[in-house]
């Protein structure tokens, strides 16, 4: 019972606490504005408190080190939660390339997740990878991986800043993966508008812009009707690059 209530430990909890809550900020599903922030931080104060029992804990000492332990901790829970947010934000990207060819790029909608402004198509394709997320316990994955920060970057130990070029790498991969989701749909809307400008050279009384909009509309939800259970597949391999990604960040930060 008295270790329960040690204050020795109470540095390494603060320490702790930091890292899961700025995880919080930046990770998927648990950074949506929907959740309200008591909530957040509760279950942040129960993981900080369930780690702090789980890990081994070093004693972090009150001096002028620990003020630079805080900016470290909010900083790696900042960084690993931004770099999985990067690799599924490429699903809103390709809806908005997709949008863009379909003529719904003027119809953007507030995201209430996040309260900014996001393409039709890519708010359906990100609600369904969501969705499948919840699914397979993904947000459990996601603790998991910060569970697994603390065994790669120890609380009283500082990190060297030197190699962030990865999350860089990680931003143009990002462009890379929108690309391949919007291609099959934007590559049938091109052939659509190669037809319709043959149409309009060929038979000049057709108005092509009267009849091309509700046709690249029509063709747009045939192909994505098509492309669904190859989307899911997508979003499978998605999530594990992913998690992936998040551990190969950790073990930079770490040193390893």
């Amino acid at each position: 019972m008295l270790d329960l209530i040690n204050i020795n430990l109470f540095p390494a909890f603060v320490l702790i606490l930091v890292r899961v809550l700025a995880f919080f900020v930046t990770i998927p599903i648990f950074s949506y504005r929907t959740i309200p922030n008591q909530l957040k931080i509760g279950i942040g104060f129960f993981l900080a408190w369930i780690m702090l029992y789980s890990i081994p804990i070093p004693e972090v000492p009150f001096d002028g080190i620990f003020i630079l332990l805080i900016i470290k901790e909010a900083i790696i829970g900042l960084l690993v939660g931004l770099i999985a947010y990067l690799i599924l934000a490429a699903i809103q990207i390709a809806g908005g390339f997709i949008d863009f060819q379909m003529g719904f790029a003027i119809a953007n909608v507030v995201d209430p997740q996040t309260g900014a402004q996001s393409p039709l198509i890519g708010q359906y394709f990100y609600v369904i990878a969501i969705i499948f997320l919840l699914t397979v316990d993904g947000h459990h994955l996601l603790l998991n991986g910060l569970f697994y920060s603390f065994e790669v970057i120890p609380i009283d130990s500082l990190i060297a800043l030197n190699n962030l070029d990865f999350i860089l790498r990680s931003f143009s991969q990002m462009f890379v993966i929108a690309f391949q989701l919007a291609i099959p749909i934007v590559g049938c809307l091109f052939l659509v508008d190669v037809a319709l400008g043959i149409m309009a050279r060929t038979v000049p009384q057709l108005n092509v812009f009267v009849v091309g909009l509700p046709l690249k509309i029509l063709v747009s939800f045939l192909v994505l009707f098509m492309f669904v259970p190859f989307y899911i597949a997508i979003v499978q391999k998605l999530f594990s690059y992913t998690l992936e990604t998040m551990q190969s960040l950790i073990h930079i930060l770490g040193g390893a």
